[in-house]
C-alpha cells in the first residue's frame, strides 16, 4: 500500500541501456561481426536495485560524481525513462527541471514555450495564459519573451524554465542542476520560492554537486555511487562520506548564505 505521507516511492529500480561501442559502416559489416561472433554491444546498467521513499513536504538531495546515475534517476522518477526492473510511484502533479533543452521547443518562442509547457502538464491553454505574466516576470528575459529560445543564452533558459515548472504549482518539483547556469540573484531568488515550496507542504527531489546547498536546504540526502544507493540519511552524514573533511567550511558557506537570503526575504 502507497501511504498518503509519501510522495515518491522507489522499489528496487535498475535501469539499463544498450551501449554500442563500435558502429558497422554497412550491412556486411553487420552480418560478419554476427557470423563471427564478435559484438560490440553490451547492457550498462545506470542503476542497480536502487530503492528510497520522498514524504511530503521533504526536500530530497541527490549527490554523487558524474556518471554515478543521479540524472538518470530523476529522469526514471519523472516519467522520462521506464525503468527496466523494479518500479517507481508518484502520489500528486509532478513538474520536471532536467537538462538544458528538455520539454522547451527551440523554435518556438518563449511565450509560446509557455502555454506549450502547461499543455504537456495537463493545463489548458486558458490556464497558462492566467499564470503568462507571473511567469513572465518571475523570468525576468525581457523582450526576449518574444523570442525563439534557440537564441536564448542557457541562463536565460532557466529563468523560463523554472518560472514555468514552478508557476503550474506543482506538487512535487525535480531539479537537475539547472540553477548552477543562473546568475546569482536569480538562483537566491528560485531558492527562496524553493524554500516557500517546501514550506507550503511540497515535495522536492533535487541534484546538485553543491555540498552548501545539501547542507542548507535538504532534509535528508543519498548518495549515488556507480548506479547503486550507498547511503540515505542526514545531510552532515551523506556529505561527510560523499567529501570527507569538508563539512566545517561547507557549513560556514551555507550560514552565510542563509543570512544573504534572510537580507532578500526583508
Amino acid at each position: 500500500m502507497f501511504p498518503s505521507s509519501t510522495a515518491i516511492r522507489v522499489e528496487h529500480v535498475t535501469q539499463r541501456f544498450r551501449l554500442i561501442h563500435e558502429r558497422p559502416d554497412t550491412l556486411r559489416e553487420v552480418f560478419a561481426k554476427r557470423f563471427k561472433g564478435k559484438s560490440s554491444v553490451h547492457d550498462f546498467e545506470a542503476l542497480k536495485d536502487v530503492s528510497f521513499e520522498v514524504h511530503h513536504g521533504e526536500m530530497l538531495g541527490v549527490v554523487g560524481v558524474n556518471g554515478s546515475g543521479k540524472s538518470t534517476l530523476l529522469k526514471v522518477v519523472s516519467g522520462v525513462y521506464a525503468p527496466s526492473a523494479g518500479k517507481v510511484e508518484v502520489n500528486g502533479r509532478l513538474a520536471s527541471l532536467l537538462e538544458l533543452g528538455s520539454g522547451m521547443h527551440p523554435e518556438l518562442t518563449g511565450r509560446e514555450n509557455i502555454i506549450l509547457n502547461g499543455l504537456l502538464m495537463g493545463y489548458s491553454k486558458k490556464q497558462m495564459k492566467a499564470r503568462e505574466q507571473r511567469i513572465i516576470d518571475f523570468a525576468d528575459i525581457g523582450e526576449f519573451i518574444d523570442v525563439p529560445l534557440k537564441q536564448y543564452s542557457s541562463g536565460m533558459y532557466a529563468r523560463l524554465a523554472f518560472s514555468v515548472a514552478t508557476e503550474v504549482d506543482p506538487d512535487i518539483l525535480v531539479v537537475d542542476e539547472i540553477l548552477s547556469v543562473g546568475d546569482a540573484n536569480f538562483a537566491a531568488k528560485s531558492f527562496k520560492r524553493m524554500m516557500d515550496f517546501r514550506d507550503s507542504g511540497k515535495t522536492i527531489l533535487f541534484v546538485t554537486h553543491s555540498m552548501q546547498q545539501v547542507l542548507q536546504y535538504c532534509d535528508r540526502a543519498i548518495l549515488l555511487e556507480a548506479g547503486r544507493l550507498v547511503i540515505d540519511g542526514a545531510p552532515e552524514e551523506v556529505i561527510e562520506r560523499y567529501a570527507p573533511g569538508t563539512l566545517a567550511s561547507t557549513s560556514a558557506l551555507a550560514s552565510a548564505s542563509e543570512k544573504y537570503l534572510a537580507s532578500l526575504r526583508e
